[in-house]
């Protein structure tokens, strides 16, 4: 009966966006998770240059969007017929509007750009006081389309040039590219070790190289770029964000976590303890976190305990570099002492809410780029699904994490 009543729900949807002579009557709201297969089906009716990748000798699937800056929309491990993993805002694509300040279309893994504010800032312009109203995401990361430029059934790839302009004045020439890759059991296994065949997977890898195609060379004094990658999930009562960090004297690494982005979390949504934290990620609570590049290890991982749902992301993190932006909404002490790998929980403000979904972030760090010269970040997401005792003995395994402990709190 839900299957029933989600794509009477699609349908619906679907009818009302596309019957020009209707134009004057909004569509139905999708009020349920739709499967994968759905999902694409409502992507495709909105475009028709969608990606679908898939593995062949697995049920695991990807749909990627040129439209939304090659973002990686949603995954399954599962088939047509199964989760789809990443959070989707349908009735925002479905309104086909398009929105000021920020098109929050979702998507398992987007390309942005950092910072976000400060005197470097690429999202307020100069001379702008650092509040919401001033506060815009540039047209190339938000509405702006990645031309193709190869793809095969497994992998897609894209290049944009895009011209910035940062708070301060500074402009940058840059050159985007964007690989995505489904990943075959294969290649994640030589990355976890042997895993349960009960245990469905899918993953994805991303590799994002930014390029200063400009006259000038950039410059601490003038403001630098990092390449900034988020991952919005879905959200249940019982997700939690676990995030490991480097133990030791907080006189040579700094503070663990910052845990203040809109003001402070509350202990009973922020754990941490014994080189792990766990931040609560329900989103009935908007708060963020944040590790810097000194504490910070290179993944992150995520537990959906009433779906046995273990998400991991990797990402390069190299080595001796400290330069990271800071992207907090004023003119800074400290513009490159940001942070290397956050975790973001929406919530409702004044009675209003995007969505319900988390996300977890990964950045690059800010380097000086000459003319000619590049950055390339890399992120990896995998989901691993399965029966509890086999998600709860894999992860013990490969990340030492007692997701019993979790579940019980």
């Amino acid at each position: 009966m839900k299957k029933i009543q989600r794509l009477l729900c699609l349908a619906i949807f679907i009818s009302s966006c596309n019957n020009s002579t209707n134009n004057s009557s909004e569509p139905d709201k999708i009020t349920k998770e739709l499967n994968f297969k759905e999902s694409y089906d409502f992507l495709k009716s909105y475009h028709s240059n969608i990606v679908l990748l898939e593995d062949s000798s697995s049920n695991a699937k990807a749909i990627i969007l040129p439209n939304y800056q090659g973002r990686v929309m949603t995954t399954t491990a599962e088939g047509n017929n199964g989760e789809s993993y990443g959070w989707i805002n349908y009735d925002l694509i479905a309104s086909k509007e398009l929105m000021p300040h920020i098109n929050a279309y979702g998507g398992e893994e987007r390309f942005w750009l950092g910072p976000e504010g400060g005197q470097f800032s690429l999202f307020f312009k100069k001379g702008k006081a650092f509040i919401f109203e001033n506060w815009n995401v540039p047209k190339e990361l938000d509405t702006e389309s990645f031309p193709i430029v190869s793809k095969s059934s497994k992998d897609v790839s894209f290049e944009k040039n895009m011209h910035l302009v940062n708070y301060t004045g500074t402009e940058f020439d840059i050159k985007v590219n964007r690989k995505v890759k489904l990943l075959n059991k294969v290649t994640i296994e030589e990355l976890f070790g042997k895993i349960n065949d009960s245990i469905q997977i899918v993953g994805i890898e991303t590799n994002n190289t930014i390029s200063n195609i400009g006259k000038s060379n950039w410059t601490k004094e003038s403001g630098l770029l990092s390449i900034w990658l988020l991952s919005m999930l879905n959200a249940t009562e019982k997700t939690t964000v676990i995030a490991p960090y480097k133990m030791g004297d907080s006189a040579q690494l700094g503070k663990i976590v910052t845990d203040d982005y809109f003001g402070k979390v509350p202990a009973e949504r922020l754990k941490v303890q014994n080189g792990l934290m766990y931040f609560k990620a329900d989103a009935a609570y908007r708060s963020k976190i944040g590790i810097s590049p000194q504490r910070a290890l290179p993944w992150i991982a995520s537990y959906d305990a009433d779906k046995n749902l273990l998400t991991v992301a990797q990402f390069s993190l190299p080595a001796n570099e400290f330069n990271y932006v800071n992207s907090t909404w004023k003119i800074q002490e400290q513009p490159f002492a940001g942070d290397a790998v956050n975790a973001y929980n929406d919530g409702p403000i004044n009675n209003k809410q995007i969505g319900r979904f988390y996300e977890i972030e990964s950045s690059s760090p800010a380097i000086a780029l000459k003319s000619g010269e590049s950055i390339t970040h890399t992120q990896k997401i995998i989901h691993f699904k399965g029966s509890k005792q086999h998600i709860e003995t894999f992860a013990l395994k490969t990340l030492n994490i007692h997701l019993q402990d979790i579940s019980n709190n």
